[in-house]
């Protein structure tokens, strides 16, 4: 996790001057007098705040420094709470440091204080997020966290290209029809024509329906193959159940068929895929299991080559595709797994759980914002707080 966050400015010699009554909108007010104030602050322990006096309705307001509300906290101690909390401290022990740099804010007013900031956090799948971005590949991916004694899915999208974040939402669960109806705006919005992920089975249904191009993360695709191959190849050199024979294909055959199929997965060439095409063949003739029945070797082997084979155009786009700037994409769902570890799990870990599901996504929304806003100077928390 990589914080850089600018905590709110307070400047008790800076006060804005009014120049309309706050209750009924007047044009005509003037100061009242100059009243003391007392402040938890790491700098100021008063400050002075001005009165004024509408000559309209009568009425008087205050107006306070940069960084001083009418709480008896400043904006800069409060964005201390949250830095700190979001490195990791835990809302007791963030009111413990606070009152070693002296300055006591009660463990409960640091988690109303997060949280009061948090929903401040523009939603990341509102249009207003949307309107300046552009991109022709979005990544998305799927975690969970521990909320209240069960597993709260978070759905990441990003743009795959910079690796900014889109959208973090609370999904209801991960099958096709809650992914499409949770991708299909984010994909409208930025114009996106291609889509990565990893190699979960509704997202390939998911971007067929949207019309995406997909791109398949080639190390999940490697990694299954390679588990698969392990599995099937000591098998294949005794023909276990005799099914090879069965199909007249040796046991040799099928050893170096499962061979050459670890060498594509680590080359991965486009025109390797006729080759997994013929390969296929030599074991079309396998028959499926029947109901209660286990499938055979062969039927095993016939399976694995053909997904692998409809997979191949997915698990190859990377080596072709290339944006209207120049744009590349590496094959791999790491942009969107690099952002669930850094803003979603790296916090989460050090956590026992979620107590409820607005306190999972609003962190998660948080840390994410001040993550979007790395390539910017920082974070800036005085916007959540008023300030700028």
């Amino acid at each position: 996790m990589r914080l850089q966050l600018i905590l709110p400015r307070v400047n008790a010699t800076e006060i804005a001057q009014p120049s309309r009554c706050r209750y009924c909108g007047g044009g005509y007010v003037r100061l009242h007098q100059t009243v003391d104030k007392r402040l938890r602050d790491t700098v100021y322990l008063r400050v002075q705040a001005q009165r004024y006096r509408c000559l309209s309705c009568g009425r008087t307001f205050r107006i306070y420094p940069q960084g001083v509300t009418r709480e008896q906290t400043s904006q800069r101690v409060k964005g201390l709470a949250v830095l700190l909390y979001l490195l990791g401290l835990s809302y007791g022990a963030t009111a413990l440091a606070l009152e070693a740099l002296g300055v006591y804010v009660c463990k409960s007013r640091v988690y109303d204080t997060v949280q009061a900031v948090a929903k401040r956090v523009p939603g990341l799948r509102r249009q207003a997020v949307f309107q300046d971005i552009r991109t022709p590949v979005v990544g998305s991916d799927v975690t969970s966290v521990r909320c209240h004694g069960q597993w709260l899915p978070l759905g990441l999208a990003i743009d795959d290209i910079s690796g900014l974040v889109l959208s973090v939402d609370c999904l209801a669960g991960e099958d096709a029809e809650t992914l499409k109806a949770w991708l299909e705006p984010i994909v409208t919005a930025v114009g996106a024509q291609i889509m990565v992920s990893d190699d979960a089975d509704s997202y390939k249904r998911v971007a067929d329906e949207l019309g995406l191009r997909h791109q398949v993360c080639k190390s999940h695709v490697e990694r299954n193959t390679d588990a698969l191959i392990e599995s099937l190849a000591p098998a294949a050199a005794r023909d276990e159940d005799g099914s090879l024979a069965a199909i007249e294909v040796s046991a040799q055959q099928a050893v170096a068929d499962l061979d050459r199929l670890t060498q594509l997965m680590r080359t991965r060439q486009r025109a390797a895929g006729c080759e997994l095409g013929t390969v296929h063949q030599r074991y079309v003739r396998a028959a499926p299991p029947r109901e209660g029945e286990r499938a055979t070797l062969a039927y095993r082997l016939r399976s694995l080559f053909l997904d692998r084979w409809n997979l191949w155009p997915r698990l190859t786009l990377y080596r072709t595709w290339e944006g209207p700037d120049g744009q590349t994409i590496d094959g791999t769902n790491n942009g969107s797994e690099r952002a669930i570890g850094w803003w979603v799990k790296e916090r989460y870990r050090t956590m026992r759980g979620y107590k409820r599901v607005e306190s999972a996504l609003n962190v998660s929304r948080l840390l994410i914002w001040s993550g979007n806003s790395l390539g910017k100077g920082g974070a800036d928390l005085g916007l959540l707080f008023g300030q700028g």
